[in-house]
């Protein structure tokens, strides 16, 4: 059966200077859908390379990467839009906040790319979130204006507001402390019991990885376990 993730043979390459920084070297994962999975690996070995790729904001320099049934390489760069606005929240590591907007504005803007909610509709479903991550006090400030874990969960509700088929975590919890930490893991894996949403994080957090369904290790740019 088909994964909701598949990567067969993939290759990351970067040029640096007169060299080539090898990422990512030959990896073969398939994720199914529903899956709580964590990519866990020291800095450096391609966790992030890997979800970039899978994001559709990086491509393969040799391989396949299919994302819900699509080979990526395949794709316009309309489709990859259309792919990575309707199916795939990405919660980036550097926040990734738009600095002129309040935190519920932030939240809502992928639903107003996305259409068809009326504003009634948006507002209930921003608010909601934004109650759920702890941050219903804060739904009127701007991001210069919130701690860096505060940051984090509102970009995580934002990753989550568009009810995504597959979110994509880079180290999730690094800006949190150990409870709200804890209370956001616990919030995604609700989602993913609920709505078989399939989440894959890197991280370094040990206490994400004992909460995952299945550990993938990545060292060097191989998967070394799984």
């Amino acid at each position: 059966m088909a994964g909701i993730v598949e990567l067969h043979q993939v290759v990351k390459d970067y040029p640096l200077g007169k060299t080539v920084v090898h990422a990512v070297r030959g990896v073969d994962l398939v994720i199914e859908k529903g899956e709580f999975a964590a990519i866990a690996g020291p800095s450096g070995s391609g966790k992030t390379t890997i979800l970039n790729m899978i994001g559709c904001v990086d491509v393969p320099t040799a391989g396949r990467v299919v994302v819900d049934g699509q080979t990526t390489g395949a794709l316009s760069d309309r489709e990859l839009t259309k792919l990575r606005l309707h199916r795939i929240g990405f919660i980036f590591q550097t926040f990734n906040l738009i600095n002129v907007l309040d935190v519920a504005q932030n939240v809502e803007f992928p639903l107003l790319l996305q259409g068809g909610l009326s504003a009634t509709d948006r507002r209930k479903r921003v608010e909601d979130l934004l109650e759920k991550v702890g941050l219903k006090d804060q739904i009127t400030q701007r991001p210069n204006e919130l701690s860096g874990g505060q940051r984090q969960r509102v970009a995580i509700a934002r990753a989550l507001v568009t009810q995504p088929a597959i979110v994509l975590a880079d180290e999730p919890t690094a800006n949190l402390d150990s409870t709200t930490g804890a209370a956001i893991i616990d919030l995604m894996k609700e989602l993913n019991a609920r709505d078989k949403t399939t989440f894959i994080f890197s991280t370094h957090d040990h206490a994400v990885m004992e909460q995952a369904q299945r550990m993938i290790q990545i060292m060097d740019g191989k998967v070394a376990e799984s």
